[in-house]
């Protein structure tokens, strides 16, 4: 009840400072701290019999309590909704209780690695991230004080380690915060589970003798982890104040330019870009000119390879409707500058309105 509430607080108190989720691209750091939810571990004692005195074979429920869990991570974004990430972990839970006549105690910790791969859900909800996936890694369990007892024995694991590959999904969501770019509180639940059975080595006591030799088989590590944190993503720019979709801009008195916007990943014109367009091809007829240079550019987004193309076909945009508007194709050249020549200087990976733009110069 506790953490249920906690985690409604920091809810709350991280809507009002929330900014608009965008993917995460590039490298980032992710911690986590919260509870672990384990299920009740199926346990059994053995031992063989040693002259008249008969063997044990006995079987229990290990009863878990709810435990603590923490993490820290390390990831890449690809800027398209797919990151991935490896991630550290620990968890603690005790044990204690009765199943039918045998009693049990002890605690068990959980430490690994795992490797994740997520995805953001970019724009279902306004100021909130969902994001899912998948795990696979190893994790290792140490067990200590671990014990049972029923009628007419009792048997003490030693404290050892055993390891097993282990698997998990994964929901959560992430709040960005408005006044510090790159950074947003973290609400995750993990489902996680471990292959196969374990086995400790012990001393039982039971028909007379003591410090017989046994063994603790364990299986069903099943775990249910509610984590509340940080995340923060290197490089991330402020978001910037969105610009008109086309503007004309005056360059110098041999030369006069215009600015034709472009949408996010996008070649086509919009309505008001082929008005800026037909402006400038009309103002080409009213000077004496020599040519009509066509610039194409990209913001830093995607990879430099894709925002070169992405560059070339703005112009050929541009030069195209230059051409329906009646300027001779061959008074046009086009070039294309991909994410050089920042109108508005970000780092890499950043969707900024004012680069994704065409630049028609009248000389």
């Amino acid at each position: 009840m506790k953490f249920r509430n906690a985690l409604m607080a920091a809810t709350m108190l991280a809507l009002p400072l929330a900014a608009t989720a965008q993917p995460v691209t590039g490298p980032y750091v992710g911690a986590g701290a919260g509870v672990n939810i384990m299920h009740d571990e199926s346990a059994r004692v053995t031992a063989p019999a040693r002259g008249a005195v008969p063997g044990v074979d006995a079987g229990t429920r290990l009863h878990t309590r709810v435990g603590s869990a923490f993490d820290l991570s390390l990831g890449y974004g690809l800027g398209n909704g797919l990151r991935a990430e490896v991630e550290g972990s620990y968890r603690y839970n005790n044990f204690g209780g009765l199943a039918g006549t045998t009693t049990s105690g002890g605690h068990e910790q959980k430490y690994g690695a795992m490797f994740n791969v997520l995805y953001d859900f970019v724009g279902m909800v306004p100021f909130v991230q969902p994001y899912a996936g998948i795990g696979a890694g190893y994790q290792w369990s140490k067990e200590s004080n671990l014990h049972a007892s029923g009628p007419g024995f009792s048997a003490l694991a030693r404290d050892d380690t055993q390891g097993k590959f282990a698997y998990q999904a994964i929901l959560g969501a992430a709040f960005p915060i408005a006044g510090a770019p790159g950074l947003a509180v973290t609400a995750d639940y993990r489902f996680m589970g471990l292959v196969g059975d374990r086995k400790y080595d012990g001393l039982l006591n039971a028909g007379g003798l003591t410090g017989r030799p046994a063994s603790f088989k364990l299986n069903d590590d099943y775990n249910h982890t509610i984590l509340v944190g940080f995340r923060y993503n290197f490089g991330v720019a402020p978001l910037p104040v969105p610009a008109p979709a086309a503007t004309a801009v005056p360059a110098s008195p041999v030369s006069r330019s215009y600015l034709v916007f472009f949408d996010w990943d996008k070649a086509t014109l919009t309505d008001r870009a082929r008005q800026i367009v037909s402006e400038a091809a009309a103002n080409s007829t009213k000077v004496q000119y020599t040519r009509l240079e066509v610039n194409g550019y990209t913001d830093t987004s995607g990879t430099p390879k894709y925002n070169q193309g992405l560059s070339v076909r703005r112009a050929q945009a541009v030069a195209a409707e230059l051409v329906k508007d009646g300027v001779p194709k061959s008074a046009i050249t086009i070039q294309g500058f991909g994410e050089t020549h920042l109108l508005v200087p970000t780092g890499p990976g950043v969707r900024e309105p004012q680069n994704r733009r065409v630049e028609i110069i009248i000389k």
